[in-house]
């Protein structure tokens, strides 16, 4: 069974990239473009593991963190930040909300994907 990912991203060529790159590694990929419907992805698809990034319209990525963290704790799920904000506070304040990975744009597709391959490896031991 393909592990479930949720791309949040407001640019649509970046969405358009890791999508394609994602499928083709055998991911299932579901997309949201804005905070307010990643919320949503989150609810309707329960992805496995969730791509975010933190400059978004309507709600941005640390409000989405904070309500995928608080609303949805049916199961562990990775949280990765892909985000151009590269200062210390934003790191900080997304590892105080329980992000569990952090990359700055640019980053190479292969560490999206070392990414998203240590944290789908560490779901099992998350487990209840």
């Amino acid at each position: 069974m393909a592990h479930k990912l949720l791309i949040v991203d407001d640019e649509k060529d970046v969405i358009e990239f890791l999508e394609k790159r994602l499928k083709h590694e055998g991911y299932d990929v579901v997309t949201a473009f804005d905070g307010e419907q990643a919320l949503t992805r989150v609810k309707e698809d329960n992805p496995d593991l969730i791509l975010l990034d933190l400059m978004l319209p309507k709600k941005n990525g640390f409000e989405v963190l904070k309500e995928v963290r608080e609303n949805f704790k049916d199961k562990w799920r990775p949280i990765i930040i892909v985000s151009a904000k590269t200062e210390l506070d934003s790191v900080k304040t997304c590892y105080g909300l329980e992000a569990d990975h952090y990359l700055t744009k640019p980053c190479t597709i292969e560490n999206i994907l070392r990414g998203i391959r240590t944290m789908i490896s560490l779901i099992p031991m998350r487990l209840n």
